[in-house]
């Protein structure tokens, strides 16, 4: 365990300032600070609000993880951050964050995906991913099916939402409900107490000429948006219990339908769902039972790991250092729109440049050296003495 590569990793994609520490495969810890509380009063993240709090809860939240773990900066192999997709300020804060700790401690610095990361977590609790590995990502921002032969280098969209994704139709229905932000949990916890069948809700792109793997979830939305209008109308009570029941099978209905078929397609025999909806009790009950039927192994992390963290990001970092995959330069941006397909963003040079500008080797084991600037030393200083 001591050989392998001790990565700390960043993420603040949206309202969660996550920061994790792994060696290896094996996950250290786990460290979030969430805004949720303050956007709930919103009934959804506000950009502005979640940045400023980044600002406010990154040093503490590092200084706590490093403590948990029970290790040094000083001992890290590599820094890895989530440098996109997500809301554009809160990323620049948290990427901002890394270069700034990678420049100081002079360490290798790897800007990741925000979604292969959310793939490349399952690792710290069922081992190794498969390759390749067919992953159902769902969450406020995202509804992906992702084929990932390499999780490091080579990862391949298979089909996305059009319209809104699953989490965001979660948090809008939960508004009509009046139910409060975030919505999954509530409207989880609900329809344990209806009738998934009470209500005959759409699936959307279901049919024989739509799109075998894209989502839809507009629709659904919008049509229990006005069931639920109706009944207001009518002067007659919501059942919000069946009506949580009956839209959430809507949804897990259509997700795992299309991540079982992909993998049959395919002819992958598993099936890794990531991301915060995964969280979701008849999401993983619905996917169990049909991937068994299938004869497709499921793997889905603890709903801790599922929701956005450092840890994910520390996962797919200590890999990219494991696989000797080049780091960023310290020139690294935020990119609020990168693409699945760039699972982490390699510097220009393919390779970690010390602060005189010579190019360093950044394979786990290496001896980082240390340079003599004077500014630069005292900030190293003040970050740990």
């Amino acid at each position: 365990m001591a050989d392998e590569p001790l990565v700390l990793g960043i993420e603040t994609s949206c309202d969660e300032t996550g920061v994790g520490i792994v060696r290896g495969t094996t996950l250290l810890a786990d460290a979030i600070a969430s805004s949720v509380d303050t956007h709930a009063r919103f009934g959804g993240v506000v950009p502005e609000i979640a940045s400023r709090a980044h600002l406010e809860a990154m040093v503490p939240t590092i200084e706590r993880a490093l403590k948990t773990a029970g290790v040094s900066a000083r001992d890290l192999d590599g820094i890895a951050v989530t440098a996109g997709p997500g809301l554009a300020g809160a990323l620049l804060v948290g990427v901002s964050a890394a270069k700034a700790y990678a420049y100081a401690l002079n360490k290798p610095l790897y800007g990741v995906n925000h979604l292969a990361s959310h793939i490349c977590v399952d690792q710290l609790e069922h081992g190794p991913l498969p390759e390749p590995t067919m992953a159902l990502l769902v969450s406020g921002g995202h509804s992906s099916l992702l084929l990932a032969p390499d999780i490091t280098a080579d990862v391949r969209p298979m089909g996305a939402t059009i319209d809104d994704a699953a989490g965001e139709a979660f948090d809008k229905i939960a508004r009509v409900l009046q139910l409060g932000f975030p919505g999954g949990p509530v409207i989880d916890r609900l329809a344990k107490e209806g009738d998934p069948a009470a209500i005959a809700f759409p699936r959307g792109l279901t049919g024989s000429r739509d799109p075998a793997y894209d989502f839809s979830f507009s629709g659904l939305k919008t049509a229990v948006a006005r069931w639920i209008e109706a009944k207001r109308n009518a002067g007659e009570e919501v059942p919000v219990r069946d009506v949580a029941a009956s839209f959430q099978e809507a949804v897990v209905d259509v997700l795992t339908r299309k991540a079982v078929r992909a993998c049959k397609d395919e002819g992958v025999d598993h099936l890794m769902i990531g991301g915060g909806v995964a969280a979701n009790s008849r999401l993983r009950a619905l996917a169990q039972e049909r991937c068994e039927r299938a004869g497709i192994r499921l793997r889905v992390p603890r709903p801790g790991l599922c929701t956005d963290n450092g840890a994910m990001v520390a996962a797919l970092g200590a890999e990219m250092v494991a696989r000797n995959r080049p780091a960023s330069d310290l020139e690294l941006s935020a990119d609020s729109s990168l693409p699945v397909t760039e699972p982490h963003v390699p510097g220009e040079a393919h390779g970690h440049r010390d602060r005189d500008g010579h190019e360093e080797g950044h394979g786990h084991g290496h001896d980082h050296g240390h340079g003599h600037d004077h500014v630069h030393e005292v900030s190293r200083k003040n970050l740990y003495s």
